[in-house]
């Protein structure tokens, strides 16, 4: 039998344990036999988690530790299927500083992430509403916020310390989010745009972009690529 050719970036982990690419994965990154065992042992953890929350359980979720979940009860926070998140530091050589955080945080808050979403590390915040969609990727250690938090003005602030302004977020279909990223109250995001590393966005994002910088500004059209392939 002869050896299958050598796959230099594996676009995931394999579907079967019994396989020649788990096989091969295991001698050629032991690392990552660690972190599937990881992988099963957080499984238990986190569906209890979710379940408490009522958050509806979808198929083909991976999670790499255990994320936390900070749910109000009079909100809503469901997720597609094929959901993808790293929260331990060895699951992802950028190094998340803390597991992943999603929280919901007043009554009639909604979060919305559609299927195949991925995320290492970093917080999704909603107070209003943050939209996601299908095959959104989130790097290591981003923010994702539709509230300011706390009022700016001083008075404000001394009196309602935790009404900050909110507006909707809404990021499209396809989009990638660099890692250390801070996307903020009021924006879009346009389908299959890439945002840079580092990048502070505080302005609508058009669709098949590159955007980077503080504040985030357009840089280049994105090549375009077949609708096949997400």
């Amino acid at each position: 039998m002869s050896e299958p050719p050598p796959h230099p970036h594996d676009p995931a982990p394999p579907e079967s344990l019994l396989s020649w690419d788990a096989l091969r994965l295991a001698l050629d990154t032991p690392w990552r036999v660690r972190l599937e065992m990881r992988r099963l042992l957080s499984w238990p953890m986190t569906r209890l988690i979710f379940a408490l929350a009522g958050v509806p359980w979808g198929r083909g979720w991976r999670f790499y530790g255990v994320p936390i979940l900070q749910k109000h009860r009079r909100s809503t926070l469901l997720i597609g299927d094929d959901l993808s998140l790293r929260s331990i530091p060895h699951s992802n050589a950028l190094g998340p500083n803390h597991p992943v955080i999603l929280s919901t945080r007043r009554a009639g808050a909604r979060l919305i992430i559609g299927r195949g979403f991925g995320m290492t590390g970093g917080t999704i915040c909603a107070e209003e509403s943050i939209t996601i969609g299908d095959h959104v990727w989130v790097g290591a250690n981003c923010v994702i916020t539709d509230t300011d938090f706390h009022p700016l003005d001083l008075e404000a602030r001394l009196a309602r310390p935790l009404d900050g302004t909110t507006a909707p977020v809404v990021i499209e279909d396809g989009v990638f989010i660099g890692m250390h990223s801070l996307v903020l109250k009021g924006v879009t995001i346009g389908a299959r745009s890439v945002i840079g590393a580092g990048s502070v966005v505080t302005h609508d994002i058009p669709p098949g972009v590159v955007a980077a910088g503080n504040p985030a500004r357009v840089i280049r059209p994105l090549d375009t690529v077949p609708v096949s392939r997400l």
